[in-house]
């Protein structure tokens, strides 16, 4: 059996004395697509910030390839160089072109001089289909060319595990569509594991392999998609035909971190 890239055990967090999560369990597997579905307030949020290292967990263990990121320290900076992260609202620097937009995470960390990070930048600007952008600037572009580009700017450390928030919020239909069928394309070629957070149906049942679906902080389905269609508990169901209650009346995600 194949080892999970990402490993999730027992997580439990919180802000203050509040606690969120509540033994939140859950592995991804080599070039899985994996959904975090959940009403408002489930704690959707919570897992990502935690997952990305960006808060420190009460307790459990948070894995990524083997590397303990809940650990911290050393060991959780190793951990953190196979993530990547899309930003719902792309998170562009409107005063760099696109090109220095995509270069910026080699830039700032040193991992690459300017020619080699230029390279690596221009060819992930190729695969998301936005190599004639570079000069651009992000108030020159669409809106599914900013989430393009900062898909590139996302994969540009070579990650092995690509978070998405809401990647196709705010985007027409065939343009969502569009970025559906990059996003496997990409996770197909780059070897990717993908784990997003999307209320958008479409999205889901075109992208969605497994789906973790939390509710008070707990994790109420976890498992395929097909499974959680065809007999699902009926919160889960209900997500999927819009029989929502108040308690998940609100399903989009606030987890930007940059703005």
């Amino acid at each position: 059996m194949t080892d999970p890239v990402l490993s999730v055990k027992s997580l439990r967090a919180g802000y203050g004395t509040r606690e969120i999560l509540k033994n939140v369990s859950v592995d991804v597997a080599p070039g899985e697509i994996r959904v975090v579905l959940g009403g408002s307030g489930s704690g959707k949020s919570t897992f990502l910030r935690n997952v990305l290292g960006l808060e420190t967990p009460w307790s459990g263990e948070i894995r990524v390839l083997g590397e303990n990121l809940a650990a911290g320290g050393a060991q959780a900076d190793s951990a953190r160089k196979h993530l990547g992260v899309l930003f719902q609202g792309g998170a562009l620097v409107t005063s760099l072109t696109v090109g220095q937009n995509v270069m910026l995470p080699l830039v700032l960390e040193g991992i690459a001089p300017r020619g080699a990070a230029e390279e690596v930048a221009r060819a992930r600007l190729s695969q998301v289909r936005l190599g004639h952008a570079w000069s651009l600037f992000p108030g020159e572009l669409s809106g599914g060319m900013r989430k393009r580009a900062a898909l590139a700017r996302a994969l540009v450390r070579e990650p092995r595990i690509l978070f998405c928030d809401e990647p196709s919020a705010g985007l027409d239909p065939l343009t969502s569509k569009e970025l559906d069928v990059l996003l496997k394309e990409l996770r197909d070629t780059l070897g990717l594991s993908i784990v997003l957070v999307s209320h958008e149906l479409e999205s889901i049942r075109a992208l969605g392999e497994k789906i973790l679906y939390l509710h008070d902080g707990e994790v109420l389905f976890d498992g395929p998609l097909a499974e959680a269609l065809e007999s699902g508990p009926d919160r889960v169901q209900g997500f999927f035909a819009r029989r929502l209650d108040p308690a998940d009346a609100l399903v989009s995600s606030s987890w930007e971190i940059v703005s």
